[in-house]
């Protein structure tokens, strides 16, 4: 029996295809984090797309009656495609319905200011120019984002904020008690894109006033990371000893 009848083209093919896609994601991700993001993330999602498809292909096959015998190494070839659906599966279930921006501030009437972050994000980085309606959508999609307000003097929240931000793996850039402004960049794990962050720490009436402003570098929907980056700020603030 030839090598052809032991194992028909189409389920060599998926075996082919299956391995190329898997190896591909890392790939990917390098690409990213060169700097190449927009061809990255094209390439990530045709890998995980064509995984998900070819996944399926190996679905149809096993059905067939005429592939019967060969069902086994049709299964196991089509278990390289499972990776890149699982990714593309997550992908899916966390995107929700965000808007797209990528600015997201606690304070929509009087947005904390960057100081130095416009001489470390590149010139090809998202502008840092707030536009109405940017706020407008904001409002809308994340209402429980506010300033936090603390009885704490302000030399005491200032620190406690560098303290916060350290914990949760910021690289601090620029820090000033007098202005009471801290700036700090914060790396997504696998992808490595780059988020700067600035912090207000300012007083009034009520108290000491904490603010936060979180921008991404790259990109026009942030998919919720930004907001989620500011909550995950204030209770880690909030939990502090």
């Amino acid at each position: 029996m030839t090598a052809t009848a032991k194992n028909p083209a189409v389920i060599n093919w998926i075996g082919y295809l299956a391995i190329t896609l898997m190896v591909t994601i890392p790939v990917a991700v390098l690409t990213v984090r060169s700097g190449a993001w927009q061809q990255g993330l094209l390439l990530y999602a045709i890998s995980c797309a064509g995984s998900a498809l070819l996944l399926l292909v190996g679905v149809v096959v096993l059905a067939l009656p005429r592939y019967a015998r060969w069902r086994k190494a049709t299964g196991n070839r089509a278990l390289f495609a499972i990776p890149g659906t699982l990714l593309l599966l997550t992908l899916l279930a966390g995107r929700g319905d965000y808007p797209p921006i990528h600015d997201i501030t606690t304070d929509l009437q009087d947005p904390p200011q960057f100081v130095t972050a416009g001489k470390v994000r590149g010139e090809a980085s998202n502008s840092l120019a707030l536009q109405p309606e940017v706020l407008e959508a904001q409002a809308v999609a994340y209402p429980d984002l506010r300033t936090l307000v603390t009885s704490e003097s302000i030399e005491t929240a200032f620190e406690r904020a560098l303290d916060t931000a350290e914990e949760l793996g910021w690289e601090v850039y620029h820090q000033d008690l007098n202005a009471g402004v801290i700036e700090a960049v914060d790396t997504t794990a696998i992808m490595g894109f780059k988020d700067d962050v600035v912090i207000r720490v300012n007083t009034n009436a009520e108290g000491t006033l904490l603010d936060l402003r979180s921008v991404s570098r790259v990109g026009i929907s942030d998919l919720g990371a930004n907001a989620a980056r500011i909550r995950d700020f204030l209770q880690a603030f909030e939990q502090q000893d």
